[in-house]
């Protein structure tokens, strides 16, 4: 005998061996229960959930010799001409090859004729949204008020395209997509009854991948099976579906938390290497983000179970949710510009140079800036010592002539203008609670974000007991949110040691916010680092000599 595939081999054959469709099988079972008989169905839903199946079954249900119930017999004559695709009262018709009006009217005319073996003639219409609309005309009629042995199931993947006219004279059914863990389990049950050992991630790669259609999923087996040679194991079907390894999308991610953007882009290099689909990778990624967040506002959400789960909620612990959130936006816009780019690796490596740049800011990006602008500083000072004189060309030559011809010249990050790099926020002592100043109080403060944000523009009012008020100027009412003023809350309470409730008033500030405090003092650090650049020996020589215009927005303090 020839081999018989998996999606036909287990095919169910009554409505208790139907998986995903619960509440058309609940609607159905009482309908023939109760013998409340309708004259034409309509199943709709995505490729491979069943429509064909549930009207085969239901089929059975009317023409088996036990008599109409939900529980045919499946043993009789007709249920087995049914099972068997040879039954002459069912009617099975593909709309997308009989889609003219003269071919559905033939076949309407022998629907007045009595059933041949069965109790009703049952016609199944199959996509039925190709018919075209003279061919639907031709059938409102008969599917209105067919002969009382006439059934019509029609079924369709397109519902939107059907007639008003048709749906009103139909019980509608939408079959639901399935599950990922619903699909899985029908696979491992299957391969249970095959005798074929499977690993659970393998299983989990194809559910994920069938897009929750059932067919699609067992077409996959039966591939997965025979690149196996008869074992289903997760190394080789992911090696078959090309799927994303979750160890590449978590590398990324310690790498991201790292500040190392070579160890992205060598993980990049990697699933180039193994010709992984970069669009399925930012997929991927996004649902990973997405499990992060859920691990960091719902943890009670994920699954004991997860593979992965402690390693996820390490990151989730590690990152902070309004930068998670800006992750899924730049992974879903980076999978959206994947088309546009000059190559799909080129438009996941700037995805993830995106995420870099818009990481938070940490500790040790913040000296490793410090140690860059001092190497730099010591390299000017170098190039301008008396080991090194620099003379400005004679204004004769050609080359003070082009120069004097040029763009202004600008001159950064002079010598004189470098602060000593900041000390990172590990090495700083202990914060001591105290009533005072609010700037050190913030300072102190474990929040980011916009919970910082809204910090850093308020003053504080009033701290009396646990209570605190802060005072907002109305201009920033746009940074009151609630779980902005949450996150504050709960660090104002780490702070004290005891819990804190929080007010904010809106009402213009009297004093010196810490944003208005940061401003006037980055306004000051680039005061004093364009005096230093206008006070520099070289740079006035040079703007004597050529008639030069400093442009003070290219300087930045160190």
């Amino acid at each position: 005998m020839s081999y018989q595939v998996l999606a036909r081999k287990w095919r169910p054959r009554n409505f208790a061996s139907l998986v995903g469709q619960e509440h058309v099988v609940r609607a159905l079972t009482h309908a023939l229960t109760a013998q409340r008989l309708h004259h034409a169905y309509l199943f709709t839903g995505t490729r491979g959930v069943g429509k064909t199946t549930l009207a085969r079954i239901l089929a059975k249900a009317l023409n088996c010799e036990a008599g109409v119930s939900a529980t045919p017999c499946g043993s009789c004559s007709a249920c087995q001409e049914i099972d068997g695709g040879r039954f002459v009262d069912l009617l099975e018709v593909d709309a997308a090859t009989n889609t003219k009006v003269d071919e559905m009217r033939q076949l309407l005319e022998n629907a007045v004729y009595a059933p041949t073996r069965g109790r009703f003639k049952v016609y199944v219409i199959d996509e039925v949204h190709m018919l075209s609309n003279s061919a639907f005309n031709a059938m409102l009629k008969t599917l209105e008020e067919p002969p009382e042995h006439v059934k019509f199931i029609l079924a369709t993947t397109d519902p939107q395209k059907i007639p008003v006219t048709v749906l009103s004279r139909c019980l509608q059914f939408n079959l639901k997509q399935m599950t990922q863990p619903l699909i899985a389990a029908h696979l491992k049950q299957i391969l249970e009854d095959e005798a074929i050992s499977a690993d659970a991630g393998a299983l989990q790669l194809l559910a994920r991948s069938a897009a929750g259609s059932m067919r699609d999923a067992l077409s996959l087996l039966d591939q997965a099976i025979a690149h196996g040679a008869g074992k289903v194991e997760e190394a080789q079907v992911r090696e078959m579906l090309g799927a994303v390894d979750l160890d590449h999308l978590l590398s990324i991610v310690d790498a991201l938390l790292a500040g190392d953007a070579a160890a992205m882009l060598r993980v990049a290099d990697e699933m180039a290497a193994r010709s992984l689909s970069f669009d399925a990778a930012l997929q991927e990624m996004a649902a990973l983000f997405t499990r992060l967040q859920i691990a960091q506002l719902a943890p009670q959400a994920i699954a004991d179970d997860l593979p992965e789960r402690l390693r996820i909620e390490a990151l989730a612990a590690a990152l902070d949710p309004e930068f998670v959130q800006l992750a899924y936006q730049i992974a879903v816009h980076g999978r959206r510009e994947l088309p546009l780019a000059p190559d799909e690796q080129a438009g996941f490596v700037m995805t993830l140079l995106r995420l870099h740049a818009f990481r938070p800011a940490l500790a040790s990006d913040d000296a490793g800036a410090g140690a860059s602008a001092t190497r730099a500083v010591a390299d000017r000072s170098a190039a301008t010592s008396p080991a090194a004189p620099r003379t400005p060309p004679p204004a004769g030559s050609s080359t003070a002539a082009s120069l004097a011809r040029s763009t202004p010249v600008a001159v950064v990050q002079p010598a004189a203008a470098v602060a000593t790099p900041s000390v990172p926020p590990a090495a700083l002592p202990p914060a001591t609670p105290t009533t005072g100043d609010w700037h050190e109080m913030l300072a102190a403060l474990k929040v980011s974000g916009m919970a910082r944000e809204l910090a850093q523009h308020c003053e504080l009012r009033e701290r009396q007991g646990g209570r605190i008020v802060l005072r907002l100027a109305p201009a920033h009412r746009h940074l009151l949110m609630k779980p902005a003023q949450d996150k504050l809350q709960q660090a104002l309470g780490e702070y004290f040691g005891s819990p804190q409730q929080l007010a904010v008033e809106l009402e213009a500030t009297s004093g010196e916010t810490p944003a208005a405090s940061a401003q006037r003092d980055r306004r000051q650090r680039q005061d004093r680092a364009i005096a230093a650049v206008e006070q520099d020996g070289f740079v006035r020589e040079v703007i004597e000599m050529f008639d030069a215009t400093l442009i003070e927005s290219s300087i930045k303090p160190v």
